[in-house]
């Protein structure tokens, strides 16, 4: 017997968070490139975030690897948000808790103290995926959709 493809059970704020990892791809991805092309057609960008242009460029080699990092994490978890399989969840609960804690030590350091507004926003998005509803959607996966 055929089951439903996972969009048609998924839960609209869980295709949110899909698109929200997807924009965390394409931003991380594009300040990947414009470390890796100083100067380039992407520079203009940091204006809206010198502060952070400067602290990657204090962190040399270490910056593109982690922006690289985080592009692959996110797009892995909007690929398993929108497939609906359960280590894409896993892995978008953990980068949301570590997103909480980063917020958390700026604000407390007084390093970003603006970074504050993201907590309550954050805490909702983790509330929202400990729900029954949307734990449901993601254990509903097949053993075999777990695996790929």
């Amino acid at each position: 017997m055929l089951s439903a493809p996972p969009s048609l059970h998924r839960p609209p704020g869980v295709t949110a968070l899909a698109c929200l990892f997807a924009f965390g791809t394409l931003a991380s991805g594009l300040s990947l490139v414009s470390l890796l092309n100083p100067g380039g057609p992407l520079e203009p960008m940091w204006r809206l975030n010198p502060r952070a242009h400067e602290a990657f460029s204090r962190m040399g080699v270490w910056a593109p690897l982690l922006l690289g990092t985080v592009c692959l994490a996110c797009a892995a978890s909007a690929y398993g948000f929108f497939t609906g399989r359960r280590w894409g969840y896993r892995l978008g609960v953990t980068l949301l808790f570590l997103n909480l804690t980063g917020d958390l030590v700026n604000a407390a350091l007084g390093i970003e103290p603006r970074v504050v507004i993201g907590v309550p926003v954050v805490a909702v998005f983790l509330w929202y995926l400990s729900s029954r509803k949307v734990k449901g959607f993601f254990a509903s996966a097949k053993p075999e959709e777990t695996q790929g």
